[in-house]
């Protein structure tokens, strides 16, 4: 997310919103905190998608998967995008790797257990990427069922984890079909602006179109409003329209814009860790109890 903004809380208070004309439901309603599990899996498989590019996705990835790990979850992050920026963001320089998810999508009879990683986050576990996966988008046209590639590779570590979360690519090409195939849900990050907007009804037909021929289990989770900065009308107004479109699929938390968050990726942390009492910490951890009380989440 943009350091060019001043620093606030990254916690915004519905109250405000609808004080500001956004409605939507009262702060003070908050999530309870998820109760310790006594097993792990099977997985929910959440994709964060947005072919708009800097809208949050991995920032959202890395600090939701940190805050489920941190009330017990057990999380493994996808790394899907050839930009490796996940990867990256936890501390893992996957352009010295010999074998990452892109090794896995080309052969058939490899274990995704080969390249997972541990992180400095317990409970949270990392399929690293980098600029080999590009390749991949190509080299799958010919295969038979090219869009489930991503699916067999994560069906024998499903039972192993409570949530995986894929940090899909800022496009709508094969790779971010093969995470909607193997993915459960879809959280839609979306910048509070209006061009941001524009190209969320794409998005969706995307996502319906993978829903009724390929993978019907498949739902939207949530929009999450990211960006957002309520002491502008602009903001304001945007939060509006993506209730008014979007109405209870819109996540009530809220992320605001805040230096804390390059700063963190900067420290290869999530914000979690890296500023465990900062509101954008906390930020992240309401929406892992929001996303667990939905019944998105274990």
């Amino acid at each position: 997310m943009s350091s060019e903004q001043p620093d606030q809380a990254s916690l915004i208070s519905e109250d405000a919103v609808g004080a500001a004309g956004g409605g939507g439901a009262p702060e003070s309603a908050d999530f309870p905190v998820p109760a310790p599990l006594s097993s792990h899996g099977p997985a929910r498989v959440i994709a964060m998608c947005n072919q708009k590019g800097g809208v949050g996705k991995t920032t959202t990835t890395i600090n939701l998967g940190a805050a489920l790990a941190d009330y017990g979850r057990k999380v493994l992050l996808v790394d899907f995008d050839p930009q490796g920026a996940a990867s990256a963001g936890l501390g893992v320089n996957a352009h010295e790797l010999d074998r990452t998810i892109y090794n896995l999508l080309m052969e058939p009879k490899s274990d995704i257990r080969d390249i997972i990683m541990s992180t400095g986050i317990d409970g949270l576990d990392l399929a690293p990427a980098n600029i080999d996966l590009s390749a991949a988008e190509v080299q799958l046209v010919s295969e038979v069922a090219r869009e489930q590639a991503l699916a067999r590779v994560l069906r024998p570590i499903l039972d192993d984890y409570d949530v995986v979360l894929i940090d899909c690519q800022p496009s709508l090409g094969l790779l971010t079909v093969n995470a909607l195939t193997a993915a459960h849900g879809v959280i839609i990050p979306l910048e509070a602006e209006f061009f941001a907007l524009r190209g969320v009804a794409l998005l969706v037909e995307s996502i319906e179109r993978v829903q009724e021929r390929i993978n019907p289990r498949l739902r939207i989770d949530g929009i999450l409003a990211t960006m957002v900065d309520l002491r502008t009308l602009h903001s304001r107004e945007v939060l509006d329209r993506i209730r008014e479109a979007f109405g209870d699929t819109v996540f009530t938390t809220l992320i605001s814009r805040t230096v804390k968050f390059p700063d963190a990726s900067v420290a290869t942390e999530p914000i979690t860790s890296y500023a465990p009492n900062h509101p954008g910490a906390e930020a992240y951890r309401r929406l892992a109890r929001e996303l667990v009380a939905r019944g998105d989440a274990a």
